[in-house]
């Protein structure tokens, strides 16, 4: 079986980087981690990665300098070496980068994000407090096709919990990362199975082996 080359970019901890790497370790998974990159010299899950034997690579954006110009060669460079990895798709998991409509152009279709609410909705930071704040029920992580817009890219799934009254930022945050180990490894696994693509027109495209939108988990 051939399998879908994945490359993993992170700034920080990387627990949903672990999530996929520990998903990948199945031999019948589909996708195969060849490459983590992080921006940032002191992340987390650099050590990681390379514990679980993936091949990592550190691009600081800081060494590129201010501005578009920076902006312009860090990003030559992370797409040189995703290109250098043979990459199918590239996962970003705690990259905390703005990335340029040129580069995500690029890698159209095989650029996907992971966020920690129910997009549309609480895009960006501090999402756990806002979540709170506006007194929803539900709460949740959405997996998305990457556009040059942040957290607005077509969705590719979703998983849901219930708010609880007792509920803090940080308790929030931890049930809903459980859904964020389990969801993104599915949504990988099926864009590699074909299940899942990007059409020309922005759609999601969701074969019929595919059987539908991922379902949400039973809140908890």
């Amino acid at each position: 079986m051939t399998k879908l080359r994945v490359a993993i970019l992170i700034s920080g901890r990387g627990s949903n980087m672990k999530a996929l790497i520990d998903a990948a370790r199945d031999e019948r998974h589909p996708a195969e981690i060849v490459l983590v990159v992080s921006n940032r010299p002191d992340a987390g899950g650099l050590s990681i990665a390379e514990a679980s034997g993936v091949k990592t690579l550190t691009i600081d954006h800081k060494s590129f300098g201010r501005g578009p110009d920076g902006k312009r060669l860090f990003e030559a460079a992370l797409s040189e070496a995703l290109k250098a990895a043979r990459a199918d798709l590239v996962c970003l998991a705690g990259f905390m980068r703005l990335l340029s409509a040129e580069f995500v152009g690029d890698w159209r279709g095989r650029l996907i994000n992971i966020h920690p609410s129910l997009l549309p909705a609480f895009k960006g930071l501090d999402v756990h407090e806002e979540t709170l704040r506006a007194g929803v029920k539900l709460a949740g992580c959405t997996v998305h096709f990457v556009s040059p817009e942040m957290d607005a890219g077509p969705i590719i799934g979703q998983a849901a919990v219930c708010v609880h009254a007792a509920d803090t930022p940080d308790t929030l945050a931890a049930r809903i990362l459980e859904q964020e180990h389990r969801l993104y490894p599915e949504c990988v696994r099926r864009i590699a199975e074909g299940e899942i693509s990007l059409g020309g027109d922005g759609l999601v495209r969701i074969s019929q082996a595919g059987g539908g939108a991922l379902s949400n988990p039973a809140p908890r």
